[in-house]
């Protein structure tokens, strides 16, 4: 039996020594390669530089000559390959003052001391074709949680094996690098190992339906047709994005409820009395704006009546809900930011399960959902209803994570991510005067854990609505073509 022990030892060893042999005698024409399949590298690395933000600290497992990871301007990035010659070409590559950010180091990243041996936390870890070529994939992400903090996100870029017969035509004629043998993995196959290995799917995303740039078409196909729903699985080019289970901040003990209100004045004090005490420390918010039915009269008085809570008043300057919140969201002092529409259609009692959901690691981007649970009569009217579920599917195409409603009021975050989102505002720009949209968009671009928290939406029992079906309805419309230039079309 140890005989057998040994002979299986001695496979895998003879497999890497392969593979570090194959590339060492490919590394002085890596560049060429590059060259020559030049479209691909540029679109694989521009969606990498929109997966993660500029500055961030990355970690290269398998980075070759290192040019995926200079590409990313990280603020301190390390790259790892096991052959020595491709590590020789990227210090060769990238050296001097303007690239003192970047260090490479030979090795074999499922040896346990080369992990072991990194002493940093990393903001991003990529694995960009590596998985391919691994012994355990299991054991091998498995060993990457002491290398994570709870925002921490595995990227693994694959290709898909439907492009198997295309790819080898090109190995053999000359027009792609060869390759050793490569494990056969779906993307579905990547994430239930990274499941396996405690690792929590955030996205899935698929690229790059045509690799070559075919006189100016490959840059159109794969902007405006290759992220289409059915198409893009076409694609040869899979990414998921992922966390660590067992880095998840669960020491959260405070919360900030925003409630925005603008002639609400008969729900102020319904809000109050409704409110459970469901964390250690609360803060509420109002936010009034410039109502005409003495709203900020109330909410006064209310914090008057109510002087053991912790209560504060806002007067916003502008107008709308998304300028409201903003201004909340940056005067809040607590962990935890919370949205409670003064409406009162979500009812406060719900609010502990957000909480939950966030506190408990489960989400980090929590969003109410009104389409699970049947809907009092009159809470809200059929052709909204029609109108909300088809761009639930849309939004939940372009964000390429699950949304059944994007517009339930109540949305749950750290002040620590929002101050991220606002921080990269620029990005979208000060596009949404819902604030719903804003912050759906930037949890996406953060590569969030969103989780849907089901509540049963009732009827206004105060004032009446203030959106506007057909006026709203257009600027639905225009938020899908402006999330699809800004998430898709990169």
């Amino acid at each position: 039996m140890n005989s057998d022990i040994e002979s299986f030892a001695d496979r895998k060893s003879a497999r890497k020594n392969a593979i570090c042999r194959h590339y060492d005698n490919l590394a002085m024409n890596r560049s060429t390669w590059i060259k020559k399949n030049s479209f691909f590298h540029k679109e694989d690395s521009v969606y990498h530089q929109f997966l993660i933000p500029k500055g961030a600290k990355i970690l290269d497992l398998g980075c070759g000559t290192g040019q995926l990871l200079a590409s990313l301007n990280p603020s301190y990035g390390v790259g790892i390959d096991i052959s020595q010659r491709m590590i020789d070409v990227a210090k060769n590559n990238y050296k001097g003052d303007t690239h003192t950010n970047l260090n490479f180091i030979v090795g074999d990243v499922e040896d346990p001391n080369v992990i072991s041996s990194l002493d940093n936390h990393f903001d991003v870890i990529i694995l960009s074709d590596t998985i391919g070529l691994l012994n355990d994939v299991q054991n091998f992400l498995s060993s990457l949680h002491k290398l994570c903090h709870p925002d921490t996100r595995i990227i693994v870029s694959y290709f898909s094996w439907l492009w198997t017969p295309v790819l080898q035509i090109a190995e053999h004629s000359g027009l792609k690098m060869k390759q050793m043998p490569l494990n056969k993995l779906s993307t579905t196959d990547i994430e239930n190992i990274l499941k396996l290995s405690d690792f929590d799917i955030i996205r899935r995303d698929w690229r790059q339906l045509l690799p070559k740039k075919s006189f100016g078409l490959g840059s159109l196909v794969n902007k405006y047709i290759a992220t289409l729903p059915l198409i893009r699985k076409l694609c040869v080019r899979n990414f998921v994005v992922a966390r660590s289970l067992n880095k998840i901040n669960k020491d959260i003990s405070s919360v900030s409820i925003i409630i925005p209100c603008r002639n609400e004045k008969g729900n102020i004090k319904p809000a109050i009395k409704r409110l459970p005490k469901f964390s250690p420390k609360m803060e509420i918010i109002f936010v009034e704006g410039h109502s005409k039915d003495d709203t900020l009269e109330e909410i006064q008085l209310t914090i008057q009546e109510n002087s053991e809570l912790n209560i504060k008043l806002i007067v916003q300057d502008g107008v709308g809900k998304g300028d409201a919140v903003h201004k909340a969201f940056s005067e809040a002092s607590n962990e935890v930011l919370m949205i409670l529409d003064a409406d009162l259609t979500v009812p406060p009692e719900d609010l502990p399960k957000f909480y939950n959901a966030i506190t408990s690691g489960k989400g980090e981007f929590i969003n109410g959902t009104r389409f699970i649970y049947p809907m009092e009569k009159g809470a809200m009217r059929w052709l909204n209803i029609g109108g909300n579920l088809f761009f639930a599917w849309v939004f939940s195409w372009l964000l390429n994570q699950r949304f059944t409603d994007t517009l339930c009021g109540t949305k749950v975050l750290t002040k620590e991510h929002y101050e991220k989102i606002a921080n990269n505002r620029s990005y979208f720009g000060n596009f949404d005067p819902f604030g719903d949209f804003d912050l759906i968009f930037g949890a996406t671009k953060l590569n969030l854990k969103v989780v849907e928290v089901p509540i049963r939406y009732a009827e206004r029992t105060y004032g009446t609505t203030q959106i506007s079906r057909f006026r709203h309805g257009i600027l639905l419309l225009k938020m899908v073509i402006f999330a699809f230039r800004k998430l898709k079309a990169i």
